[in-house]
């Protein structure tokens, strides 16, 4: 049900399935005037349909994110549908998992030119309105792997690592600005179609761990955000650990993950390597979440996820006091 407060104005890339869908929902029961952008016209109009059943106003535009004129055609679109723009949540991401020299460069090049230079195209082209109106709000979903190296996905890990320093960098020049915010969102595992979408060069069925968010977790934080901007937002993890470890112990966090992707490739089912919806978007419709999580095991591997965390953080600086 919308509130009596004035409606945000909101435009979400990537807003087709999981994170983006759900956080659409979240904004739309606000009472929230949205434009919906991603690659897939079918799965947007479902979800501008949820969206209109629960209160919101909606407009969806069908963008690849990494055509620059595209993006900025979609934000002038908004501006003058919308009346302004309040918040922009820049939330596509794609990834390939496989070892770096099995998968084809054009793939890793994908994942790049997706998941970095296409937030770095949304706010080239919302920026410039923000200062206009002199308030705004960009959020960037990064993912914990913006902090943690994920072996067999080095073109997503350099991505998200690339994507972290473009927001610090936004940040220092919008300084002197203050209402307009750029705000990061670091969440873990999260159980949405993306997983289905994937590229894949493992020779194994993807799957994914043991407490996986669910995505209306996620967009719970990120709805928050367009009241209350704070530069970090950890989901699933304390922000405070993986900076941390990033800091105190990088190549031994990677090297286990390296170990645990090891051994999961050798013991999961087999699956068919290709580049799934990497290139196009999906052939069928999609939805909010995965279908995956178990949400029985979430507090169990919650737990284990933070003692394994403080584990490292701990390890970390015992490495780098004796250095």
């Amino acid at each position: 049900m919308a509130s009596n407060r004035t409606a945000k104005r909101v435009v979400i890339t990537g807003a087709s399935s999981g994170i983006g869908a759900a956080t659409a929902v979240r904004f739309a029961k606000d009472g929230a005037h949205l434009v919906l952008a991603a690659r897939g016209r079918a799965s947007l109009d479902d979800i501008a349909g949820r969206c209109r059943a629960v209160g919101g106003e909606v407009h969806v535009r069908t963008i690849d994110v990494t055509d620059a004129a595209a993006v900025a055609q979609l934000a002038a679109e908004a501006r003058a549908l919308l009346g302004g723009i309040d918040v922009w949540f820049s939330n596509v991401g794609v990834g390939v998992v496989g070892r770096y020299e099995d998968v084809p460069i054009a793939d890793h090049a994908q994942v790049v030119a997706a998941n970095l230079l296409g937030h770095m195209n949304d706010a080239h082209a919302v920026l410039p309105i923000f200062l206009a109106q002199n308030h705004g709000t960009f959020i960037n979903m990064i993912s914990v792997g913006g902090f943690v190296a994920t072996p067999y996905a080095a073109a997503y890990a350099a991505s998200k690592f690339g994507l972290r320093g473009f927001s610090e960098a936004l940040r220092g020049e919008l300084s002197k600005h203050p209402r307009i915010h750029v705000c990061d969102v670091y969440p873990t595992f999260v159980d949405t179609p993306g997983i289905d979408h994937a590229a894949n060069y493992t020779g194994a069925k993807l799957s994914l761990p043991p407490g996986s968010l669910a995505p209306e977790t996620v967009a719970k934080a990120v709805v928050r955000l367009a009241d209350h901007p704070r530069n970090t937002t950890a989901v699933g993890a304390p922000a405070i650990a993986l900076k941390l470890t990033q800091f105190l112990a990088p190549n031994l966090s990677a090297a286990m993950m390296n170990g645990f992707m090891d051994s999961w490739s050798d013991r999961a089912e087999p699956g068919y390597d290709g580049s799934g919806a990497l290139f196009d978007p999906p052939a069928t419709s999609s939805s909010i979440e995965g279908g995956r999580r178990n949400p029985e095991r979430r507090r169990k591997a919650a737990a284990l996820s933070a003692a394994a965390a403080v584990a490292l953080v701990t390890l970390g600086a015992l490495r780098w006091r004796r250095k």
